[in-house]
């Protein structure tokens, strides 16, 4: 491996400098691991776009939407590739693998230090060029926007948070029991080692990180979208609107109509509903 720029470490396959087409820049696909500011190495995967295509437009025209997958997750996952496909119709999109998920070095920390993961995945998708970020989240992934959003103001254009939860510790449902026991228990911890491909830290939280709901005042006034589904299994429709409460006007809530959590019930239509929101908003 080779060191590329502001600390990135770049895989072979990585092609970091812009080519051109009549002087004007057209970005490649690339795969690199990101070095997080806490030093932990970061799996991540660029992908231009369809409309790299139209030598008219560069980059920064369009949109890069940075996609935050949820608990379990990872870059390659079939279900994270499918939304990186469907928001490449767009724009530009950069997904990646969260700290102890994939290829990505570290522990889980459940959300709390994974801020600093997404940090380093927005950096990189402004020097591929692109002037807007749009960060989506889902799940785990949704809190983390929010949080960064909050800690990192100015670093994103739009935050788009679907299935977060609202607060922490929550255990109302049966898959957030079992959660916390995966994530608390040591035996739970090797089964996610083992069955479910995810490092968990030992470590309970030490602060105890910026809640969602608390984050959400800090957003404005960048554009939130929250998307939540009426059906959801983890976390029930008080959470979405827990959170749209804190946002105030300056956020939507989408409350979908039998949708369940996350990645795997969000469909193609909602894809292109909230791929088309970023870059209104965005702009």
């Amino acid at each position: 491996m080779s060191s590329g720029p502001a600390g990135h470490v770049a895989r072979s396959t990585d092609r970091p400098h812009p080519e051109t087409n009549g002087g004007k820049p057209v970005r490649t696909s690339a795969r690199v691991f990101l070095r997080t500011s806490d030093g932990v190495a970061i799996e991540a995967v660029y992908e231009p776009g369809a409309a790299v295509h139209d030598t008219s437009r560069t980059p920064s025209d369009r949109p890069v939407f940075v996609v935050a997958h949820g608990f379990t997750g990872a870059v390659d996952r079939p279900h994270v590739r499918r939304i990186a496909r469907a928001f490449a119709r767009h724009g530009g999109v950069v997904t990646f693998s969260f700290r102890g998920h994939g290829m990505s070095g570290g522990h889980s920390t459940v959300g709390d230090r994974e801020v600093l993961d997404l940090a380093a995945a927005v950096d990189w998708a402004r020097e591929r060029g692109h002037a807007r970020v749009v960060t989506v989240g889902f799940s785990m992934g949704g809190s983390v926007v929010l949080r960064h959003a909050a800690l990192h103001p100015r670093q994103t254009d739009a935050v788009v948070s679907v299935s977060s939860p609202a607060r922490w510790y929550y255990r109302g449902t049966a898959p957030m029991r079992r959660l916390h026991w995966l994530v608390t228990r040591p035996e739970g911890r090797v089964v996610g080692r083992y069955g479910l491909r995810t490092r968990i830290h030992h470590r309970d939280w030490n602060p105890v990180p910026l809640s969602p709901v608390e984050a959400v005042p800090r957003i404005a006034p960048t554009p939130l979208l929250i998307v939540h589904g009426d059906a959801d299994g983890y976390f029930p429709v008080d959470h979405p609107r827990m959170l749209a409460a804190a946002a105030g006007d300056q956020g939507e809530l989408w409350l979908e109509p039998g949708m369940g959590h996350a990645e795997h019930a969000a469909g193609d239509e909602l894809l292109a509903r909230i791929a088309r929101w970023g870059v209104a908003r965005a702009g």
